[in-house]
């Protein structure tokens, strides 16, 4: 197995993490200075808006509007397309830019990851950027440079807040097997969007369906329409209005995570949202089944060293590459997903990689029901009964009872269901080798 070491140090402190310049493993071997992109745009205005689009996100908090300092996305280069992505101050708001293929008018598209401010100064640059004006982009080691025929503009990396490992990782799990629910072309789409409300309105829950080319909203419940907490919190597409050539909403007909994406000359805009306005996407809890598979952790770092920067991880060649079949190679993803080193594209219905450092134990000290659970194991706290398990209380109370179906009698679950993953007592039961039978808490997680 190899490794690989970051061309500049990754440092953590509190609360933050300083991305150093990530090596890109790419087809030909390890380039330990990636120059990620260097070369101009097919749609310069669509990549400058978006850039902006992403940097209102990451500046707004959408619960209590208030504005904040943080305007940071994560670059990722992929070979063939650029990916940058960031997270609301609230943290309850994904946002992702896809530049693809036909989106670059000339230069090489490299392999790698960083993390860059957009400031005021860069701000502004983007936004003077006009439908027919040059502009060049160059993305590596010295962060993010923008240049347009009057000034050039450079960012340089910056620490990105920890809590973005854990959301990203959450992200990928929630809008895996999200589903396509309703389309409509360009007409439609950008009605929709020109009525969004601004980022400054009150929260509240819509529906939203398929109308004859159009975008239905409504207050209450309707025929095939997906709920929306927090409809405001798209107010960034309208940005990118006058470029909107359709949009795709992934979801379901009951509350949970919401996708919403824009279809744009060269590029996409995708924007995820949380169950509610007030939920963070750091501390969704999406990934504790995954994480708690028996091998997980070594599957994980195997299929880690066969990554390569794919836009499109190929799951059946993984597996043929490890040895493992494609369940164990599905599961190992989840893990790296919980690192930030892999993401889910809705629109692919795929996983793509990106480089973050490896923390080995970011996953004890994130999430610390997998870690009780686990001590419930060791203690043989486990029983298996005829109609599910039993868990003794750690606190000598009465025992608690998970059922089949992934229901448990703590107050953990009483409070918060399955909306914020299982409990640990549910994870103890797919943790304890003394039964073959596990609660189904992968089926319900997908809603979560």
């Amino acid at each position: 197995m190899t490794s690989r070491a970051f061309s500049t140090a990754s440092h953590q402190r509190p609360g933050a993490l300083a991305l150093g310049l990530a090596p890109a493993l790419t087809p030909d071997g390890v380039d330990d200075d990636p120059t990620f992109f260097r070369g101009f745009l097919a749609h310069p205005q669509v990549v400058a808006r978006g850039l902006v689009a992403l940097a209102d996100v990451t500046a707004t908090r959408y619960v209590r509007f208030a504005p904040s300092s943080l305007r940071d996305p994560v670059l990722t280069a992929h070979g063939d397309r650029l990916r940058a992505e960031c997270f609301s101050a609230c943290n309850g708001v994904y946002a992702r830019l896809d530049v693809l293929p036909d989106g670059v008018d000339a230069g090489a598209v490299g392999h790698g990851t960083t993390n860059v401010d957009i400031a005021a100064t860069t701000r502004a640059a983007l936004a003077r950027v006009g439908r027919d004006r040059l502009l060049h982009v160059a993305v590596g080691r010295d962060g993010l440079t923008v240049s347009a025929p009057d000034r050039t503009v450079v960012e340089r990396p910056v620490e990105m807040p920890t809590r973005w490992v854990r959301a990203l990782g959450n992200v990928a799990e929630l809008h895996h097997g999200l589903a396509p629910v309703l389309t409509v072309g360009a007409a439609g789409a950008r009605a929709f969007v020109a009525g969004l409300p601004a980022a400054t309105a009150t929260d509240r829950t819509v529906w939203i369906a398929a109308a004859r080319g159009s975008v239905q909203v409504s207050p209450r419940r309707v025929p095939g329409g997906v709920p929306v907490a927090g409809l405001h919190r798209l107010s960034a597409a309208k940005r990118l209005l006058p470029h909107v050539r359709g949009l795709t909403v992934h979801g379901g007909p009951e509350a949970g995570p919401v996708v919403v994406e824009l279809a744009l000359p060269g590029a996409r805009l995708v924007l995820g949202l949380t169950e509610s306005a007030w939920r963070g996407h750091s501390g969704e809890g999406a990934l504790l089944p995954a994480l708690a598979g028996p091998t997980v952790a070594e599957d994980g770092d195997l299929v880690s060293a066969l990554l390569a920067f794919e836009p499109v991880i190929d799951v059946p060649r993984l597996a043929s590459d490890g040895g493992l079949d494609e369940s164990r190679v599905r599961a190992a993803l989840a893990v790296l997903a919980a690192d930030g080193r892999v993401g889910w594209d809705v629109h692919d219905g795929t996983w793509f990689h990106r480089e973050l450092p490896h923390d080995p134990a970011a996953v004890d000290r994130d999430n610390p029901r997998l870690v009780a659970a686990r001590r419930l194991v060791a203690d043989g706290a486990v029983r298996a009964t005829a109609d599910g398990w039993t868990v003794r209380s750690r606190t000598g109370g009465p025992d608690h009872r998970v059922g089949r179906g992934g229901t448990c009698t703590c107050p953990w679950y009483l409070r918060h269901p399955t909306g914020r993953g299982p409990c640990a007592h549910v994870l103890a039961t797919g943790l304890d080798a003394s039964s073959d039978r596990t609660p189904r808490t992968d089926v319900q997680e997908t809603t979560a």
